[in-house]
């Protein structure tokens, strides 16, 4: 692919709100050898599903569900859920879950967003982000443990 159009390409995922346009996408930047693209359009992809408002707890929950749900799935090569978080999420909520999974030991979908250079999906960062929402215990473990995994303090 020639410059000329990755720079289309990546200027149409930056507008692009339809999902399957997005992962077709996707698939194709990956099976061209265009990770620039593929990466921009699984990014857009998980900001563009959560049914959630955008800024809220619940919203970047959601992306990173999402997220590690298609990265899993690329991975297997079948549809892969997060059941035991979802099921969590809905007996206790998004924001209990995020604390329990900030101070438990580190999850494997932690592992997995920091190995593909996406940290701001981890629930650490979004425990950070949404610093009101959560005690100082919680927000101390989320900065130490994205500390230990060499991301910056300052996300």
């Amino acid at each position: 692919m020639d410059n000329k159009i990755i720079q289309r390409s990546l200027a149409f995922i930056e507008s692009c709100d339809d999902a399957t346009k997005l992962r077709q996408l996707a698939v194709n930047a990956a099976s061209k050898g265009v990770s620039e693209v593929e990466r921009s359009a699984r990014l857009r992809l998980y900001a563009i599903l959560p049914s959630e408002q955008p800024g809220t707890l619940e919203y970047d929950v959601w992306q990173s569900i999402y997220c590690l749900e298609d990265t899993l799935g690329l991975e297997r090569g079948k549809t892969t859920r997060l059941s035991r978080t979802r099921q969590k999420i809905a007996r206790d909520g998004e924001q209990k879950t995020v604390a329990d999974l900030v101070l438990g030991t580190p999850s494997d979908g932690f592992s997995m967003l920091i190995e593909r250079r996406m940290p701001e999906l981890t629930f650490e960062a979004v425990a950070i982000k949404h610093s009101d929402r959560f005690d100082e215990e919680v927000i101390s473990a989320a900065k130490a443990r994205l500390i230990k995994a060499g991301i910056p303090d300052s996300l």
